[in-house]
Formats: structure tokens, C-alpha cells, sequence
């Protein structure tokens, strides 16, 4: 190995503990990764939906750290092999796991792999950072950098809403986008056509996300953004002819009387982020308060729903 590839080579140390060892583990590394680092990587559970996530204590734990190559000496990795012994003797700890890794620039090394992709029925999503020329007059390109905040419109989630709202818009409506991430559904609202959006999240990083983006498809004029949901204290007030949620299940019901009510009578409420299996809840949620169905589309194990307003 050269020197110049050492300099740019890690050595990741990783064991297999129980809950108990944890703490004696992650300070026994924290002598020797790089800034006293430690990443400890429990298992836990969770709905299909992301909704629900709790450790769980009946799966061992891995702890992780890393050293630079170029600095570690055999003897060092001895040390640690030896210390993991002697815990061992009280707790359960696994044998020593060493592997390289390269370096790499993570802030920027996914952006290879997030291209051009048609997320709805017009509606494309192309990344700054490629060249996109659009394939049809009828074409809507939005330019999207998802920087920290969720939704680049690969999720099966996203996709539904943007069919649900390329179906329902018509020009001149004014839209309300509920957790709106990183902005790709109000943006796409305005290159729709929609004459006024106004776009919540209860995340400062979406906000600032779908501010930019906004700015970088040249429709901030047509777009607030808020910290907030739809709460009686919210942001904004509405009604509008349109109201999209793409949120999971559980959070669709507890919103369920604020985005009722930001509908305009006879307007259209696109939910998505909907799990196969709670479909039927939110239905039991909405459907008695009047809301007629019109459109139910499936990607995968997400449902996205389509609703007319009581008018």
C-alpha cells in the first residue's frame, strides 16, 4: 500500500455486544477512533411505515469505530482484542471485526446515483447537478436538490401524491401542501399551474429545503412557506381547492380535522403515505366526515387516496 492510499484509507472496528456491554465497549473504543468517535448501532422495530420505531432489546448491538490505517500498528489492534477479551469474561462481546474502507466525500457521493426520473404522470425530477431536456411540450420539470429534507420523488409515497395532484389541478387553484419537505409537491403544484400555494412543515430544514428549491425553479413568488401544520394556530388559513398530505397514517388522523377544514367545499384532498394495511383507518377517518373517494392508486405496499370535499 502507498503512502498516498494509506492517507486516504480507514480501518472500521466493529463488534457484536449485548445491551449491557454498550457502555464499557464505546468507551474502550473511544481511546482509539478518530475524535474520540463511537457510532452505536442498535436494532429496533418498526411499522411499515417508518411509524413506531422501538429498540429492541432482545438483539445484540453493534458498536463501531474508526482509526486512520496510516496510524495503527498491529499491536494497537491487540490491545483492543485484548480488552474486548476481558470484557467478555462479564458481558457478551463478539470477536473483533476490522475492515478497510476508502474514503469518500458523503456529503456528495448519493448524488451520483439521484438522476432525471419521471415521478408522476408529467412531472419529472431532475437533480441541479444534471443536465435535463425535457421529452414532451407537456413535460413539467422541477428541479430538486432534497439537501437534508425529505421527498427527491423516488418514494413510492411521493409519486402517488404528484399523480393525485397532476389529476386534480386546474388552473388558477390554490393549493396547500402539508409536510412539505423538501418542497417537490408545491413547486410541482405551481408548474402545474396552481395560481397560490402555501407549503408547512413542523421542520426548519424542510422549510429552508423548499425555499431554495422554490428559488431554484423560479416560482418563490407563488410559494409561502411556513414552519407549522394545520393546526387551529397554524400558519396559514385557508380554504383551498386543493390540500395534499403526504404523511404517514397515524399523523393523517390526527390532522384529520385540520385538513378537513382547509378544504373548500367540493375541493379535492389528496392524502398519501398511506401502508397497505392502515388504508382502512384513514378511510374510517375521513369517509364519515363526508368526503367522497374518487381516486385510490397502489405503488407497491402505499396507497395514495383521492377525496371530493362535502360540498
Amino acid at each position: 500500500m502507498t503512502e498516498q492510499a494509506k492517507e486516504t484509507t480507514w480501518l472500521e472496528l466493529a463488534v457484536e455486544v449485548d445491551h449491557e456491554a454498550v457502555e464499557p465497549v464505546t468507551e474502550l473504543f473511544a481511546r482509539y477512533g478518530y475524535n474520540e468517535g463511537v457510532a452505536i448501532e442498535e436494532p429496533f422495530t418498526q411499522d411499515g411505515d417508518g411509524d413506531n420505531l422501538a429498540v429492541d432489546y432482545t438483539r445484540p448491538v453493534w458498536v463501531r469505530t474508526f482509526v486512520a490505517a496510516v496510524d495503527v500498528k498491529p499491536e494497537v489492534l491487540d490491545e483492543i482484542r485484548n480488552a474486548l477479551w476481558h470484557l467478555g469474561r462479564m458481558r457478551s462481546v463478539g470477536e473483533l471485526q476490522v475492515s478497510e474502507r476508502q474514503e469518500e466525500d458523503w456529503a456528495n457521493a448519493w448524488k451520483e446515483h439521484y438522476r432525471p426520473l419521471r415521478a408522476g404522470h408529467k412531472v419529472v425530477i431532475a437533480p441541479p447537478w444534471h443536465d435535463y431536456t425535457p421529452e414532451s411540450d407537456d413535460e413539467v420539470v422541477v428541479i430538486l436538490d432534497p439537501g437534508m429534507a425529505f421527498g427527491t420523488g423516488t418514494h413510492p409515497s411521493s409519486r402517488l401524491c404528484l399523480m393525485g395532484l397532476e389529476e386534480s389541478i386546474k388552473p388558477g387553484d390554490t393549493v396547500l401542501d402539508v409536510g412539505t419537505g423538501s418542497g417537490i409537491l408545491a413547486i410541482a403544484a405551481a408548474k402545474l399551474g396552481a395560481r397560490a400555494i402555501d407549503a408547512v412543515d413542523i421542520e426548519p430544514v424542510a422549510v429552508r429545503s423548499t425555499k431554495e428549491n422554490a428559488e431554484r425553479n423560479g416560482v418563490l413568488d407563488l410559494i409561502r412557506v411556513a414552519e407549522g401544520s394545520v393546526a387551529p394556530d397554524g400558519p396559514f388559513v385557508g380554504p383551498y381547492d386543493i390540500v395534499l398530505a403526504n404523511i404517514i397514517s397515524r399523523v393523517l388522523i390526527e390532522l384529520s380535522h385540520g385538513l378537513a377544514k382547509s378544504v373548500k367545499p367540493g375541493g379535492t384532498l389528496v392524502l398519501a403515505g398511506i401502508i397497505e394495511g392502515r388504508e382502512l383507518l384513514v378511510r374510517e377517518t375521513f369517509e364519515p366526515r363526508g368526503f367522497q373517494l374518487i381516486h385510490r392508486q397502489q405503488i407497491e405496499d402505499w396507497v395514495g387516496l383521492t377525496y371530493r370535499a362535502p360540498s
